[in-house]
């Protein structure tokens, strides 16, 4: 009954904040700064540095497996190869939404 009345609640929240939110004006049209583009930067630049730390920590263990068990080494480049490509598109997918917004 809790689990109902929180789910409740926060729909209900959501339908008196929604209208409000949708009804703003940008700020650039209302005057205001934009700051868009460097927000989306850092963004970038954040995305960036963990893929990075993400893909040499990946490296990192990779080489440790292979060290304590040189048998498995088809499974561990199979994984490895996958984290490396899944790492890569999330910096991809940000670098995409980046230039997307921009242009």
């Amino acid at each position: 009954m809790k689990k109902i009345i929180t789910v409740l609640s926060v729909l209900a929240l959501w339908l008196v904040v929604a209208p409000a939110a949708f009804a703003q004006e940008t700020a650039a049209a209302a005057g205001g700064s934009s700051w868009g583009i460097p927000a989306k930067a850092i963004g970038m630049a954040i995305a960036a540095a963990f893929c990075g730390t993400a893909q040499g920590r990946a490296a990192a263990a990779a080489c440790e497996s292979y060290a304590r068990n040189p048998g498995a080494s088809d499974a561990i480049r199979f994984a490895l190869i996958l984290a490396l490509v899944l790492i890569e598109s999330m910096a991809l997918y940000v670098f995409a939404g980046f230039f997307i917004k921009i242009v």
